[in-house]
């Protein structure tokens, strides 16, 4: 929900005229707005995953030009919808370089969209594929949060909270090869768990937690060394991840093996939801407990369009990065899934 909408709710349940109080009552009306906000949904009410099928999702396109943001320059913004009761919820996604977008809901559901062709070209939904040892587990206790590919093998990697394993998958989502729980991902909270999952072109796999922190304040992050999904690969590498102050990370992706992208959001009674892309400049060696800190490349809030931001992508052409940014409605009348679409020159890697 925008700010103006709820300033609009409040003022036509307290209007000025009918209370010397209206005031003090609209701002308890925003708190009650923003606490009801913060509360995660239940399990339970997301859409259950049902089979494949085609999918027509509607995109609809927002002013902004080419407007500058930081160190981004906006290409292009739409909020997306579709009638089927699956769509939204989005919580990660990839995209390649002719803008189809490979999303994963929060539910276990992958949506296949092709933002650059005609409405409902080549757009998809499907459930995630199970393990058989795994077909009797609810259906809401797969609560996909973040995903990651090897465009070498084809393979994908998703992130779970709740039951909190990472599973491999074969090329085409075709099947489940592999699944592991680790100890130090199943202690992180199961509703502000593995939110981010990147994984470097080296082979190497870096998970952030959303709500699982150090004494310091920093939110916990694994290094593992191989894939994270296989028993063989040794336990990771404990470091820690310093946001902006106030936010949370919600999503990363790795630009290549010295740079990751790390999107944060944060919820506020001024502005509601907001959100900055940090660039975070890998060490070339890490130890346990290295804290990794961002330079803010972009900062996103009104008037850029504005909401609950937790997927990240990133596509390549020689001279630039493609950064797109998607919105998790949370399955929620009064949220949007909003898609951004942003150029990032490559010389903003260079090291400050």
């Amino acid at each position: 929900m925008a700010l103006s909408a709820a300033v609009q709710l409040a003022a036509t349940l307290f209007p000025v005229s009918d209370c010397p109080m209206a005031g003090s009552m609209r701002r308890i009306l925003l708190i009650f707005l923003l606490a009801v906000m913060l509360l995660p949904a239940p399990p339970m009410s997301k859409p259950e995953s049902r089979a494949a099928t085609s999918l027509l999702v509607r995109t609809r396109a927002l002013p902004g030009g080419s407007a500058q943001v930081g160190l981004l320059r906006m290409e292009g913004a739409w909020i997306l919808d579709s009638d089927n009761p699956g769509f939204g919820g989005i919580s990660s996604m990839l995209v390649d370089g002719g803008g189809r977008i490979l999303a994963l809901s929060d539910s276990g559901t992958l949506i296949g969209i092709d933002i650059a062709g005609p409405p409902g070209a080549r757009s998809f939904i499907a459930p995630l594929p199970v393990r058989p040892q795994d077909r009797d587990k609810p259906w809401w206790t797969w609560d996909s949060e973040a995903m990651t590919h090897d465009p070498a093998s084809d393979r994908y990697w998703v992130g779970f909270e709740l039951q909190q394993p990472i599973c491999r998958y074969a090329p085409g989502f075709a099947r489940v090869e592999a699944c592991r729980a680790w100890p130090e991902i199943s202690a992180w909270p199961k509703t502000g768990s593995l939110e981010s999952l990147a994984r470097l072109p080296d082979g190497r796999f870096i998970a952030i937690a959303e709500m699982g922190m150090t004494r310091e304040g920093d939110h916990e992050t694994l290094l593992f060394a191989g894939d994270p999904a296989e028993e063989a690969t040794p336990a990771p590498l404990r470091l820690r991840y310093a946001p902006p102050r106030g936010y949370r990370p919600t999503d990363a992706v790795a630009i290549d093996d010295r740079h990751l992208l790390v999107l944060n959001r944060r919820l506020a009674l001024s502005d509601l939801f907001t959100a900055t892309l940090s660039l975070v400049d890998l060490p070339a060696h890490m130890a346990p407990g290295t804290r990794l800190t961002g330079r803010t490349l972009a900062q996103l809030a009104p008037p850029l369009p504005s909401d609950n931001f937790e997927a990240l992508a990133v596509s390549h052409d020689r001279d630039r990065i493609t950064v797109w940014i998607m919105s998790d409605d949370n399955h929620e009348f009064f949220q949007r899934s909003l898609l951004l679409k942003f150029a990032l020159p490559r010389s903003a890697l260079a090291r400050q």
